[in-house]
Order: C-alpha cells, then structure tokens, then sequence
C-alpha cells in the first residue's frame, strides 16, 4: 500500500457552531462545505487550510467529554506551522485565546507552544 497524504483531520466538537467559529476565525480555516446530516442530528463541517488540508468537523448529540489532557489515549494533539511562533503566540492572545509560554522542543530545537479549541483539544503552534 503507498499512502499519498493525510486526507483530512476530524474533530468532534461540543457545541459545533462555537468551534467552527474558531477554526475560521482564529485558526484561519476556510469552509468548503456544510451538511446537516438528519438522520444523525449531526453538522460536519469541511474546513481547509491553505488549501492543502481539511479539517472535518462534526457535532453529534451527547458526545463524552475528553478524559483528560494530551496524554489520553488517541488523538494527543494537532500541530499548526508557523514562521513566527512568538508572533503566532501573541496573535492568538490577543484575540483571548489562553496560551501555554513559548517553549523549545529538546530534540529539534525548534520553538512551539500549546493551546486549546473551545472543547479543550490540545493544539500546537510549531516553528517551520
């Protein structure tokens, strides 16, 4: 088997039009696509990112809340790449986004930091 490319990237969110808000406005997501899925009492949402990536986002009535942080099993977290990750950090502060201090990973020496969307899933602003 020879995989191409991640296609997409899904997110269960608690309250689906909080968090597509926030993948549009704060993340920079464009959408691309919306369906009310009835049968399901479900929105998905497809949201791209620099036209590259999707993010599919999807809402479903009472989903379990994450057990807890980044070490819970499955999905530990999402990585964002930026050129200026201070810049990043300080954009995202001032739109009210609570963010971790700027850190150095040990291994590639490169800068990061962590956030979090509104249903707490960890996200990380990562140097390029």
């Amino acid at each position: 088997m020879l995989i191409n490319r991640v296609h997409h990237i899904a997110i269960i969110a608690s309250d689906y039009e909080r968090s597509k808000r926030f993948y549009l406005d704060v993340v920079g997501c464009t959408l691309e696509a919306e369906y009310f899925r009835a049968e399901r009492d479900s929105w998905m949402g497809k949201l791209a990112l620099n036209g590259e990536y999707i993010l599919e986002l999807f809402s479903f009535p009472d989903t379990p809340p994450r057990r807890s942080g980044p070490e819970a099993l499955g999905l530990r977290h999402l990585a964002f790449e930026v050129d200026d990750v201070p810049g990043a950090r300080a954009e995202l502060l001032g739109r009210g986004v609570d963010c971790e201090e700027l850190r150095v990973d040990p291994n590639t020496h490169k800068a990061m930091f962590f956030f979090r969307d509104p249903d707490g899933l960890p996200l990380e602003i990562y140097q390029s």
